[in-house]
């Protein structure tokens, strides 16, 4: 990446990685398209009208809230808030699959998926993918079911978390989106307790860090921060409300937002403080510093 050339080389892959996927892949979806464009509640400040367009064909974003737009690269940058080194290695794993790797396409986030088949987790490509985040195979097994899906006649297979309406998130190591209808995941198990997480992998990175606390506990998972909205009448009915957003600028906003509005919530972004999410903090230490989350109940409860 350092050399001059090979920068520009990355960078000309870059532009041509697809913004909606990009988006979908930081758990952003839209609220509406149609065949040449795209709108999104903005990834970049908190709004609950959709300003925020992509343009599919040139595939170029505008923020109308911002006056601010540009290429794929832009967008990580600004969502990031980082350079240019740091966003080409961001996307690195996309530039070589575009340049390097060409597979049998994916349905994008606007071809119709139709769930044919919910089963237990058993192909060994998905129990490697989980392992690649480690995730103990009980608790993927746990939580979600493995998805086999249609879309423009071919068939897939992901990793599901169902959701509240029946819709399910959909994982494997190359692809990330969901079917409809989409919305928030609920778990209830009659607690005074309820922990709002903000992606499927972070819940499940929870759960392997302290199990205790995500069984005892009611659990929202948000699968998009555009669902925060829909689940703060919730807020209000439970002593403790205990918060797991992504250390960026989108969940520091939207943490901020609940913060100021319900005096029932912690945020407890700082246990994994230096870390983008909770998968990622769980990826990059070990079992035992892990641990130090279950700390996060007793302190919750004495505020």
């Amino acid at each position: 990446m350092k050399n001059g050339k090979n920068i520009l080389a990355c960078c000309e892959r870059a532009r041509n990685i697809c913004i909606v996927k990009t988006l979908a892949k930081l758990g952003h979806f839209p609220t509406r398209t149609s065949e040449k464009e795209a709108w999104f509640l903005s990834p970049l400040r908190s709004e609950t009208q959709a300003s925020f367009n992509v343009s599919v064909v040139k595939n170029l974003w505008y923020d109308f809230g911002m006056g601010k737009g540009g290429s794929t690269i832009d967008l990580i940058m600004a969502i990031k808030s980082c350079d240019l080194i740091d966003a080409l290695e961001f996307l690195s794993e996309d530039i070589i699959t575009y340049s390097l790797k060409p597979r049998l396409k994916e349905p994008s986030i606007n071809e119709k998926i139709k769930i044919s088949t919910v089963e237990p987790l058993n192909l060994p490509a998905l129990l490697n993918y989980l392992e690649s985040r480690k995730i103990p195979l009980e608790i993927g097994r746990k939580y979600c079911r493995q998805i086999w899906y249609r879309s423009n006649g071919k068939q897939f297979f992901t990793i599901g978390l169902q959701n509240q309406k029946g819709g399910w998130e959909l994982r494997n190591k190359y692809y990330k989106n969901s079917s409809s209808p989409k919305t928030y995941s609920l778990f209830e198990r009659g607690s005074k307790q309820l922990l709002i997480i903000e992606g499927m992998f972070d819940f499940l990175s929870l759960a392997a860090i302290d199990e205790d606390l995500v069984e005892s506990s009611d659990c929202i998972i948000l699968n998009s921060l555009a669902f925060i909205d829909r689940i703060k009448d919730m807020i209000p009915k439970y002593e403790i409300v205990l918060l797991y957003l992504d250390n960026d600028p989108a969940g520091k906003k939207a943490a901020s937002s609940l913060l100021s509005l319900f005096d029932n919530i912690t945020d407890c972004s700082d246990c994994y403080s230096g870390y983008k999410d909770l998968n990622e903090k769980l990826k990059n230490e070990n079992p035992g510093k892990n641990k130090q989350l279950s700390g996060v109940k007793t302190k919750a409860r004495k505020c």
